[in-house]
């Protein structure tokens, strides 16, 4: 059931045991007496949406990296899309190389998978010429240099393995290596690319994974459940040869968090992915609420609350103020823990979503349609990282979206630098010392405190898109 607490307000000062984890805090003033208690004088919460497990590492796994998000329990199958119905056909073999993004071959016919030797076997290509291919939709980047790279074989007749085991499904091949670790990059670099390429099969496809990560399974469990019929494979330990009528080796992915219907498989679109989504984990709300006379709900805002860089150091007076021109505040902090079929119907409940620029904001998926999306983009010029990401993202999502930058005195970089230094004066400076300046100075080492009177008319605005 969809859990909708009755209350305006819902954030607290917070000291978590080792022993637990806090992966949100969503508590009616109603319920803090009875899950609040006291240590040195601060308030302590136990996570309402902990859940535990131990995640074993697969034998032949060979990368592993810490998990940044949130796993999740199985929930009922997804709807299959209209579109999902249509009949899907290989009409040649090709490879391309050619794309901004990504690597991918389209191999029709038979096909027999080694996965110790990383190398694909195939009579279906033309020519005699061998492929080299990382499966990784994120090209030209640092993330390929952990991406395992696998031969495609022209072969005939004696000149290939012979299959241990025969599958009637076509397969996909791909990467967990990369960023996938970083909740942003897991949507826009895998499930969404996945989806495309896989949701054509209607469920009937492989899905085979090299530098499987555990973790990563158990936290997207619920959508791989619902693209494939399947067991997910690592195939880097696997001695036997797998053959299988058609692959797909390589995600074609097209851009940020988002999809292109002109390039995709039947047309699928960000509505077709978001569709799969609200069945996948039972979503109830299609549209946000509109605002008028005879309405008497309070919206509600999310504000995705940071803990490590870019926090929002005045949470509290920001919450104060929402309150006071007619919000219902839900605050989040999200973590690796985080119960993710229970939070996308939290994120689904909300009508405006905010928080500072990062990964976090890869939940505004989540939201209804006609959802307003905030977006408070920190000092340092990274304006188009921030229209790329989210910005252009969630106008194909049908959501309204609203962009705060920042000034000098809202950062606490204004602290650390003095008012003629670059980083403050003329942040392309830093650019063009190139991406890691960037992240260092800029993502990693600050915070922001809003200016409350200024921001107010943002959260106004987001109010008055909602009576639209």
């Amino acid at each position: 059931m969809l859990f909708r607490p009755s209350f305006h307000l819902a954030i607290v000062n917070l000291e978590v045991s080792t022993r637990s984890s806090l992966d949100m805090v969503i508590l009616g003033t109603s319920q803090v007496k009875q899950q609040v208690g006291t240590k040195d004088g601060k308030m302590i919460i136990e996570s309402l949406l902990r859940i535990n497990h131990t995640i074993k590492r697969s034998p032949g796994s060979r990368t592993s990296s810490k998990p940044l998000s949130s796993t999740e329990p199985l929930v009922k199958p997804a709807r299959t899309p209209t579109s999902a119905s249509k009949k899907h056909s290989f009409q040649d073999s090709h490879c391309n190389f050619s794309e901004a993004i990504s690597d991918y071959c389209k191999i029709k016919g038979m096909v027999r998978i080694h996965g110790r030797s990383s190398t694909i076997f195939t009579s279906n290509l033309a020519g005699n010429k061998s492929w080299l291919i990382r499966p990784y939709p994120r090209k030209g980047s640092d993330a390929m240099t952990s991406v395992r790279e696998w031969t495609i074989k022209p072969g005939q007749g004696s000149r290939y393995p012979e299959c241990n085991k025969t599958h009637a499904h076509p397969t996909i091949l791909f990467s967990m290596a990369g960023f996938s670790g970083n909740y942003f990059h897991a949507f826009s670099d895998i499930i969404i690319p996945l989806f495309t390429n896989s949701r054509i099969f209607n469920g009937k496809v492989h899905l085979l994974v090299t530098n499987y990560k555990g973790w990563w399974i158990t936290k997207f469990r619920v959508l791989l459940s619902q693209l494939s019929y399947h067991q997910v494979v690592d195939i880097d330990g696997e001695d036997r040869v797998h053959c299988y009528q058609n692959a797909v080796i390589g995600l074609r992915s097209h851009r940020e968090l988002g999809i292109d219907s002109s390039r995709s498989p039947n047309g699928y679109s960000m509505k077709d992915f978001r569709d799969f989504l609200s069945s996948a984990y039972s979503l109830e709300r299609q549209v946000a609420i509109k605002l008028n006379s005879n309405y008497n709900r309070r919206p509600r805002l999310m504000i995705i609350s940071r803990k490590a860089t870019r926090r929002l150091t005045n949470e509290a007076s920001i919450v104060k103020m929402a309150r006071n021109i007619g919000y219902e505040v839900v605050m989040a902090n999200v973590t690796h823990t985080t119960n993710l079929s229970r939070f996308a119907q939290v994120v689904n409940s909300c009508d405006v979503f905010m928080g500072v620029h990062g990964a976090g904001l890869t939940n505004m998926v989540f939201l209804p349609d006609n959802a307003v999306v905030v977006q408070v983009v920190p000092l340092g010029g990274i304006e188009g990282f921030a229209k790329t990401d989210f910005g252009e993202p969630s106008k194909e999502m049908k959501l309204r979206y609203l962009k705060y930058s920042i000034r000098v005195r809202e950062s606490s970089l204004s602290t650390k630098y003095t008012a003629d230094d670059a980083v403050l004066r003329d942040p392309m400076v830093i650019h063009r010392q190139g991406w890691d300046a960037i992240r260092n100075i800029y993502l990693l080492q600050q915070n922001v405190k809003l200016d409350i009177r200024r921001f107010r008319s943002t959260l106004l605005k987001a109010l008055k898109l909602l009576r639209n």
